[in-house]
Parts: C-alpha cells; sequence; structure tokens
C-alpha cells in the first residue's frame, strides 16, 4: 500500500471514531432522559432540514414528515417512500442514532437517500431536544 492511500485509510478511520466519539459524548443511556439541548434553538437548526422535512404529521417533502420521530422505527412513516437500506435498518430513533445519522447520514446507513448532514455536529443536542417535543415517544 502506498503512503499515500494508507493515509487516507487511516483519516478516513479516524474519522469514523471520531463520529462515534462524538454520538457517544452527546447520547444519553438507553431509556434516560437527557437535559442536553435547547429545543428552542433545536428549532432554529431545523431550518436546515426545512428545506427537505417537514414537522407536521403527513406531510412529506422530498424527506419524510419528523414529526413524531424521536423513538420510531427507522423507514415506519406510512407514505412516504424510503430507500432500500432506510427500509431495512435496524435502527430506532434515539439520542445516539441521530447523533451519528446527522453527523454522517451515508456513513451511519450505507445506501440512504439523506445525503446532507447537520452542519455543525455541536447543534445535534438542540435538534433533538426538538425533534423530542414532537409528537409521542
Amino acid at each position: 500500500m502506498t503512503g499515500i492511500k494508507q493515509s487516507k485509510r487511516i483519516t478516513a478511520g479516524a474519522s469514523a471514531l471520531a463520529v462515534w466519539l462524538g454520538a457517544a459524548a452527546v447520547s444519553a443511556p438507553a431509556g434516560a432522559q437527557t437535559t442536553a439541548g435547547d429545543a428552542a434553538a433545536g428549532e432554529l437548526v431545523f431550518r436546515q432540514c426545512a428545506a427537505c422535512h417537514t414537522v407536521e404529521p403527513d406531510r412529506h417533502r422530498a424527506g419524510p414528515s419528523l414529526y413524531g420521530v424521536f423513538g420510531q422505527q427507522a423507514g415506519a412513516v406510512e407514505g412516504f417512500r424510503y430507500s432500500r437500506a432506510m427500509r431495512e435498518a435496524d435502527v430506532v430513533w434515539d439520542e445516539e442514532t441521530l447523533t451519528a445519522y446527522l453527523a454522517d447520514p451515508n456513513g451511519f446507513l450505507p445506501g440512504t437517500s439523506m445525503r446532507i448532514a447537520l452542519r455543525n455536529a455541536e447543534d445535534a443536542p438542540d435538534l433533538i431536544a426538538y425533534l423530542r417535543t414532537l409528537g409521542a415517544e
């Protein structure tokens, strides 16, 4: 392996590790309530998502409505056509999974049709706090 290829592989591995460590650092244990994140600030962060997603039940755009997404099985919103990867994913949306997905959608779930990551990973707790307010878990 050449030095350049090896360097790219190490960099890619380090990036994946950083995403995983970041997700672990901001996530709470399963079933735990979290106080991290500001829902009002998260509503402002959601503006980045609003081009493709709504927060209204059963109203979809290029992406599904995110109403009630927290605690929901991935690929489960009725009336939205998901990628095969999302339909077959064994993922429930919680702090850990949303944090990892928002940081690198295709890295978290290869084959997903969402290609845009959250601009600033530090905004994830606020966005997740906001998503928690949208419908029952």
